[in-house]
């Protein structure tokens, strides 16, 4: 077909793509498929979102979004990508908790693969859904709400239920952020100190290539309304006064503004700017999700492999989200870090180091993001979700001919 994901390291392997205009549409081009995968921004490294007969495109679906004031909720097409509709709440006085480092990622792409942002006390993007519209594969629609049986397992669903044409999400009112960036975190407070310096802010990154004698960037956001917990040092870190971005290489003006400048939370969750095209080709992600009771011991785990990794690697980022009860989410029953990869684009180079790093992290529970690449030849990953067999009876109940599976579903449901 020639149809790639969105960094060009996974060519589907559907016979053919549609981009339906309308929910007939959709209804009608599912009625036809042996085998359909809903599609959102591409941004799955892996084959989750691939299938033998059809992918459908959401980007063309109906994108309205609803405000309900009173109910402090947003109703979005699934296909929305955050960048719009961040720009849109922010536009009438309202806010979302969290957003991922790219706003380019579709809404229902992001929450089915418990996608997160970051900070000690935030949930991942999927704790913001109150509610589900699901086109299933025999056309009927069915709304979900928070508190409905099942639905804590139809959330993060790794699109085995339907194609997700409506999201329901919390929101807030407006506020702005801060963000100013640190270099060189010492690692001993890092692996000494580490609740204190995940929790010195709203949300705290690390970054590092993990063979360098220090943590290279400590990117924190704060709340602009409220004062300060950092001065001028993160933790023997001096605050920077010229702009970064985490990859050296890399223009700053693709960036998010730093340097204290306040601005609206539309404008500073994420690390990207929304007007900034990410560009094709330039990378592979992986990211393990470890408890965070096992988080010291993960970091040490990784930097006793930095000269492996290395080679292959462009940066890698140290993030925290909170529990959930989500039954596919990476934070399920456990506040979580996150370890991120950055890769150069070299498929075998970085599936050669990636079996070692998982022998290092999955033992320590280490939950890899669904659509990112990962490995798992042993199979360990279903053994991390204890509400798995749920799940399996959930896409059962849902899809019962099983026209939403793919391989990746297969390896994981069996």
């Amino acid at each position: 077909m020639g149809e790639w994901n969105w960094a060009g390291n996974y060519e589907y392997g559907a016979s053919r793509i549609a981009a339906p205009a309308t929910v007939a549409e959709l209804r009608e081009l599912i009625a036809g498929a042996r085998t359909v995968r809903a599609l959102g921004s591409r941004h799955s490294f892996n084959d989750l979102a691939d299938t033998g007969d059809l992918l459908v495109s959401t980007a063309a679906l109906p994108a309205k979004i609803r405000i309900d004031a009173e109910a402090r909720t947003a109703t979005v097409g699934g296909g929305v990508r955050y960048g719009d509709l961040a720009r849109e709440l922010e536009a009438a006085g309202w806010a979302l908790h969290n957003l991922a480092s790219l706003p380019h990622i579709s809404v229902a792409g992001a929450i089915a693969t418990s996608t997160h942002g970051s900070g000690d006390r935030n949930g991942t993007l999927a704790t913001a859904v109150a509610g589900l519209s699901i086109l299933t594969a025999d056309g009927d629609v069915v709304d979900l709400r928070r508190g409905d049986e099942g639905f804590d397992g139809a959330v993060v669903s790794l699109g085995a239920l339907g194609v997700v044409l409506e999201v329901t999400l919390d929101i807030r009112p407006t506020y702005t952020v801060r963000q100013r960036l640190f270099g060189g975190v010492p690692w001993e407070a890092v692996l000494d100190r580490f609740d204190e310096v995940t929790s010195a802010a709203y949300s705290v990154s690390l970054f590092t290539t993990w063979d360098e004698p220090t943590v290279s960037l400590g990117w924190i956001k704060e709340l602009a309304d409220a004062p300060s917990a950092v001065g001028d040092d993160f933790f023997g870190a001096p605050a920077l006064t010229e702009a970064r971005h985490m990859i050296a290489t890399m223009d700053v003006r693709n960036t998010t503004e730093q340097l204290g400048v306040a601005g609206p939370w539309s404008e500073r969750l994420a690390h990207f700017r929304f007007e900034f095209t990410p560009s094709n080709g330039a990378e592979i992600q992986s990211e393990y999700l470890v408890p965070r009771a096992n988080a010291v011991a993960a970091i040490g785990a990784v930097r006793s492999l930095g000269a492996l990794i290395a080679p292959v690697l462009q940066i890698s980022e140290i993030r925290t989200a909170a529990a959930d009860d989500l039954w596919l989410s990476s934070a399920y029953g456990t506040d979580v870090v996150g370890l991120h990869f950055t890769w150069l684009r070299d498929q075998e180079g970085v599936e050669a180091v990636l079996p070692a790093l998982e022998d290092a992290l999955l033992p320590l529970g280490a939950r890899p993001h669904w659509g990112k690449l990962y490995l798992d030849p042993a199979g360990l990953v279903p053994h991390l979700y204890p509400r798995l067999d749920d799940f399996r009876a959930l896409t059962e109940r849902f899809d019962p001919a099983g026209r939403f599976r793919n391989p990746f579903l297969t390896r994981l449901l069996g």
